[in-house]
């Protein structure tokens, strides 16, 4: 029951009301934090969940946090560094495998996908249409080229592609050829600029979304090669997780959910067989699914609008021999 003490571990108690991290209770419940664990939190944030493990975690327990953002790593470390507990790393969960802190094994792994609430409310990093800001959309302001750049750059069939593959966009090819003849009279550098080209080519739908709420999504995918990373990552939490340890992720659209669900199936479920084909040898499962998908109650629904879409998987890695 949700807030209870499980043996040996201590109660999961709520968040701060300043700050709601998504699925809170029920991320601490699929760790099943042990006091002398070592956790890692791929996506610090603003440390929500990473305080909920600290909090659990006694004096030989282990929390090492990163993030690419430097505003992230920033309060990690204004936080979090005096707790001799803690490491911090700013870098993708993608390289989770060049931490020297990770290569002693890890009792579980959180990622928490997508942008942040800090990362969306804050118009100078343009990742949100809602509000006008420099065109930048890069979780690592230091690293690679921003949306701005690339949307001023791109061929106009790069443009419909990435529309199409990772925001899902119907009208993608309309949206591309508006870009292409807009930039050729003004390159883009404002969010509002390139939300309101969108907004001028596409019919209104029934759903009342945003008309540039999927190309702005499939922009930040692609600029911040988030499904890339989503990939290496949980193939290095797989090599760095312990016998008997947890990944959870939190995903947030249908994309990276579905890299989850395979991913963990893969390791989890032996593959369809074919009569055709000789038999190979027997599938030896790695993983153990810990529930189904979890998503957000009605609670946290009416606290936490932006947790509707949030979907949280949880798999245990096997004891081998």
């Amino acid at each position: 029951m949700r807030g209870q003490a499980q043996a040996g571990h201590l109660p999961v108690s709520q968040p701060p009301a300043a700050h709601l991290p998504v699925l809170y209770t029920q991320v601490l419940q699929g760790l099943k934090v042990a006091e002398n664990g070592t956790y890692l939190d791929g996506t610090f944030g603003r440390g929500g969940h990473a305080r909920g493990v600290l909090q659990q975690l006694g004096p030989g327990g282990r929390l090492l946090v990163m993030d690419k953002d430097p505003e992230a790593i920033a309060v990690a470390e204004r936080d979090f560094a005096p707790d001799p507990r803690v490491a911090i790393f700013r870098g993708s969960f993608a390289d989770l495998l060049h931490w020297d802190a990770t290569a002693a094994g890890l009792d579980g792994v959180l990622f928490d996908l997508g942008v942040s609430s800090p990362q969306l409310d804050v118009a100078e990093r343009g990742f949100s249409f809602g509000k006008d800001g420099p065109l930048d959309m890069r979780m690592d302001p230091d690293s690679g080229e921003s949306a701005a750049q690339w949307v001023n750059r791109a061929e106009e069939r790069e443009i419909a592609d990435v529309l199409f593959n990772y925001g899902e966009e119907r009208q993608s090819r309309r949206i591309a050829r508006a870009i292409v003849a807009r930039r050729e009279k003004q390159p883009f550098t404002r969010t509002a600029e390139l939300a309101d080209v969108i907004a001028a080519v596409m019919p209104r739908g029934k759903d009342k979304i945003h008309p540039a709420t999927r190309s702005f999504q499939a922009i930040r995918i692609h600029i911040n090669r988030e499904l890339a990373d989503l990939e290496a990552g949980l193939d290095a939490a797989m090599a760095r997780l312990k016998p008997g340890g947890r990944l959870a992720v939190i995903s947030f659209h249908s994309l990276e959910d579905r890299i989850v669900k395979q991913f963990m199936n893969r390791h989890a479920k032996a593959p369809p067989s074919n009569r055709r084909l000789p038999e190979l040898a027997a599938f030896v499962p790695t993983l153990d699914l810990v529930g189904g998908a979890i998503k957000a109650d009605e609670d946290e629904l009416a606290v936490n609008p932006r947790s509707r879409s949030a979907v949280l998987r949880v798999a245990q890695k096997r004891e081998q021999g």
